[in-house]
């Protein structure tokens, strides 16, 4: 058999690379006797050399075309002669061309399994040296490409426009660029130094770049911390050169070139100027010399090195470190802590002056007093309320925008802020009080009473919580404090509907059983609860043992005027305003739900509510916001539903909008309580110590208020459609005077005292009869019976009075009721009449009004004068002074009074 037609042998396992190895193997033994053949032509002696020219041409042959004598190559494991042209199948497997070489070698070629995937330490640190050289290139080209900042660019800013609910503009300012350029040379050596020694210690020798602190940003901003800006002066003068301060990668990157030019390019001298004639220092301030003019009213020229070190201290947030505050930003920015932070600091500049050699010891000695700087300004444009409008809005917006917008951002202006007050309403509320004063308020005749006197007010839609109108203070421009907001005084009274809330919603508690008790073991308490009004009253713990302080002190609980009343309604207490019922009611619930109410419905848990762990919690010693308080009385209005005061509907930056407001409501009690508390407060207004803000056609519920020696008064009121509280105090404006207090307010006015339903009282009727007009006349919801009927204070449950004819035997010991004539049982008013529906009790003639607690039951004089006191449950009436109370009056029947 021919050496090509000799069949291939198989391989034994192996797979295959096994297979793979045995063709190579065949394949070249069939090649090596074609070595060996001569060529057939006559001229054999030129045959003896090998027709592919030697081994390697031969391989090659071999490699190009096992298949080219039969076809062969394109079959896999096929046996033909690689060597011989000529007709016939090919069996063998061709040669394989060899790869092409490529620029990356990845995967890699002739590698196999794992190895492929392994680069070489060629293909790496080509790489490597590839990539380092692209950032080069590309560094080098951003280093080219940008800019240094100039500080006349900086100083372009844009107005802030503020507009009405109604889309109309209110007022284009914040924006405006309180700033004025000045000279190296104008800038005080000790100003330079107290910035080098708090901000930058090697800022006159270090190439502008703090490496730290680089990579502290990046690794902040990467895992979602908080963000923080460049360390060194150079880098915060290029960071506040930006007009957008977002803290984005590409702006850091950016940043870190614009240093490095800065640094390289321009003198320390230059920097340090720019700097502090850029940065900004609150109140609008940017730049030293304005700086210099908004705190202390002089040219920076003039400072001396304790006001350069306040100033200093700014540069680390203004809103942190102003005297002046901004508890409306923050709670913690108040002004006591601001005060303490700056004094903190401005002593620790100054000493490490000392140390770094910037400032001798000799004259840091001369500086041992803080330079308090002048109270704020404010321009022209923001007189009258336009000022406290502005404020608040601004507040709001820092407080609630996700977008990162600082105070600093705000000041350089371009935004567009929706408001919600409304032009009519806060005209309305400014003339109001303004009538006040004017008819009223006279410093220049009393001076001793009328000095001082201040106003605040707040107004909320109890179905959205937009605030629609405010009252700050007489004029922005002079008056700092913005009134509506927290200012100190307490509210008194007015705090008794969230006493009252908290005994239906949580109950009385179970005098055996422990202070913390489940809802199960407590008696929900109706309106309709008996409770001692005397006054003096010694007030007790829940499970009637004495309440006493920490020195062992008894708690006394006075009435206003001193007045008793003996045992009334809830109801009635609150018409009156007795203190003694709503105190022990607080403390049989617990203060600390009473709290818990107050909260739900809108009140803040900051430094503005008062210990809850005394009784006198109860009655208001707590003092938040007008604005707060109106807020907490929608809850009431708009039956349990409490929706967060707001003043903001939208911001817009460039025409795109970045801020809109989304209304929220949450439940914080049921309808039925709300409703009734409504319902009770409506009975204030009709009939009690609210008379004087009655709008006639019209449902009004509110509560008066009045603290201890008259020294603030209020009037919180609501309709369905608006909830408005209005407050009234005494207190210096002078905020640098240290030693000013809440005065008394005896005389004021005119008025021998001060009341919630006095001058409060009359803004709150006078602004509300305006903001109404022309408004639907809505009705408040019916209430629902609540509760039970329970007795407190001391009071006791009524029982029949045992009379002689059906006494078994003489008595030794006389009763305590016992008379020379019987006395019928007193009546239980719910058992003569039903007080839910539309409190028949209440309108009857011999009702409350009348003959019942009114007359008979608490003394309101009548027009039958009399000079005894009608037996219980006998109040004369005074329709034709023959009426009867018989127990159809509001608790009418359980006690005796003067004379109706």
């Amino acid at each position: 058999m021919s050496e090509h037609r000799r069949k291939t042998p198989q391989p034994q396992g192996g797979g295959r690379a096994a297979t793979r190895r045995a063709a190579q193997q065949s394949s070249g033994r069939r090649a090596a006797p074609s070595r060996g053949v001569t060529s057939e032509s006559p001229t054999g002696s030129q045959g003896g050399e090998s027709p592919y020219g030697g081994r390697a041409a031969a391989r090659r042959a071999a490699q190009r075309g096992g298949g080219r004598g039969g076809g062969g190559g394109r079959r896999r494991g096929g046996g033909g002669d690689s060597g011989h042209e000529g007709p016939g199948r090919g069996h063998g497997r061709g040669g394989q061309r060899p790869a092409k070489k490529r620029f990356l070698d990845y995967p890699r070629a002739g590698k196999y399994g794992a190895r492929r995937w392994v680069p070489s330490w060629k293909l790496v640190s080509g790489l490597c040296i590839g990539f380092l050289g692209l950032l080069m290139g590309l560094a080098g080209l951003a280093y080219a490409m940008v800019e240094t900042p100039q500080v006349k660019d900086t100083a372009k800013a844009q107005n802030n426009v503020y507009f009405w609910d109604d889309g109309t503009q209110m007022v284009a300012t914040g924006g405006e660029v309180n700033r004025q350029i000045i000279g190296y040379e104008q800038i005080p050596e000790a100003m330079r130094n107290a910035v080098i020694s708090a901000e930058n210690k090697s800022f006159m020798h270090d190439r502008g770049i703090d490496p730290m602190g680089i990579a502290r940003a990046l690794k902040n901003m990467a895992t979602g911390g908080q963000t923080q800006g460049g360390s060194t002066i150079t880098q915060q003068y290029v960071k506040n050169s930006f007009l957008s301060q977002d803290q984005t990668l590409s702006r850091k990157f950016r940043e870190l070139f614009i240093t490095l030019k800065v640094t390289n390019e321009k003198d320390k001298k230059d920097i340090i100027r720019d700097y502090l004639n850029i940065s900004y220092y609150g109140r609008g301030a940017s730049g030293i010399q304005a700086a210099a003019r908004t705190y202390y009213n002089k040219d920076a020229s003039d400072l001396n090195p304790s006001e350069c070190a306040f100033l200093a201290t700014l540069l680390k947030g203004a809103t942190y470190y102003d005297p002046a505050g901004a508890p409306e930003i923050d709670a913690e920015a108040s002004k006591a802590k601001n005060t303490a932070r700056a004094e903190e600091r401005w002593k620790w500049i100054l000493d490490e002056e000392v140390k770094d050699g910037r400032l001798s010891p000799e004259k840091r000695a001369e500086y041992t007093k803080f330079p308090m700087p002048d109270p704020p300004r404010k321009n022209a444009q923001l007189g009258g309320q336009t000022g406290y409008l502005v404020d608040l809005a601004k507040s709001y917006f820092l407080n609630n925008n996700k977008e990162g917008v600082t105070a600093e951002k705000l000041a350089q202006g371009g935004y567009e802020i929706h408001t919600t007050f409304n032009k009519k309403k806060v005209k309305e509320l400014d003339a109001a009080v303004q009538k006040v004063y004017d008819d009223k308020i006279k410093p220049k005749q009393r001076p001793e009473t009328d000095t001082h006197v201040q106003f605040g007010g707040g107004s909320v839609d109890p179905k959205t919580g937009a605030i629609v109108a405010i009252y700050g203070g007489q004029d922005a421009t002079k008056h700092y404090t913005n009134n509506a907001n927290p200012t100190g005084a307490q509210v008194g009274s007015t705090f008794k509907p969230f006493v009252l809330a908290a005994a239906m919603e949580y109950g009385k508690r179970d005098p055996s059983l422990p202070a913390d008790q489940d809802l199960s073991q407590r008696e929900r308490v109706s309106p309709l609860s008996i409770y001692n009004a005397d006054d003096m009253l010694k007030i007790k713990k829940y499970n009637g043992q004495i309440w006493t302080d920490e020195n062992g002190k008894e708690w006394l609980q006075a009435n206003d005027a001193h007045e008793s009343k003996g045992n009334i309604t809830l109801r009635e207490a609150m018409q009156w305003s007795a203190n003694s019922p709503y105190v022990q009611l607080g403390m049989d619930v617990g203060t600390d739900k009473v709290k818990d109410i107050a909260m739900a419905a809108g009140l803040k848990d900051d430094n503005n509510m008062a210990d809850s762990n005394v009784p006198s919690f109860s009655i208001g010693t707590s003092s938040p916001s007008a604005i707060r308080m109106a807020g907490a009385y929608a809850t009431f209005a708009a039956s349990g539903q409490q929706r967060e005061p707001y003043s903001v509907t939208e911001v817009k930056y460039g025409g795109n909008v970045i801020y809109r407001h989304k209304e929220e409501a949450k439940s914080a009690f049921g309808a039925d309580i709300a409703d009734n508390v409504t319902d009770v407060l409506k009975n204030v207004v009709e009939k009690g110590t609210g008379t004087p803000a009655q709008l006639p056609g019209r449902d009004v519920a509110g509560k008066t208020g009045t603290t201890d020696d008259n020294k603030s008064a209020w009037f919180v009121g609501y309709t369905p459609q608006l909830s408005t509280a209005i407050s009234m105090y005494r207190l210096d404006d002078n905020e640098k005077n240290a030693n000013r207090k809440f005065e008394k307010m005896y005389g004021t006015g005119g008025e021998k005292t001060i009341h919630g339903a006095s001058f409060p009282a009359q803004i709150w009727h006078d602004y509300m009869a305006g903001a109404l007009k022309g408004q639907p006349v809505l009705t408040f919801p019916k209430p629902s019976p609540i509760g039970e009927k329970v007795y407190g204070g001391g009071a006791q449950s009524p029982k029949p009075t045992p009379t002689t004819e059906n006494s078994p035997s003489p008595s030794n010991t006389p009763s305590e009721s016992s008379s020379k004539t019987p006395s019928p049982p007193t009546p239980d008013p719910s058992e003569t009449c039903n007080p839910w529906e539309d409190w028949k009790c209440q309108n009857n003639n011999g009702g409350t009004n009348n003959g019942g607690a009114n007359n008979g039951g608490i003394g309101e004089p009548g027009t039958s004068p009399s000079t005894t006191a009608p037996p219980p449950g006998s109040g004369n009436g005074n329709g034709n002074g023959n009426g009867h109370g018989g127990g159809n009056g509001d608790g009418g029947g359980i006690i005796g009074g003067p004379a109706g």
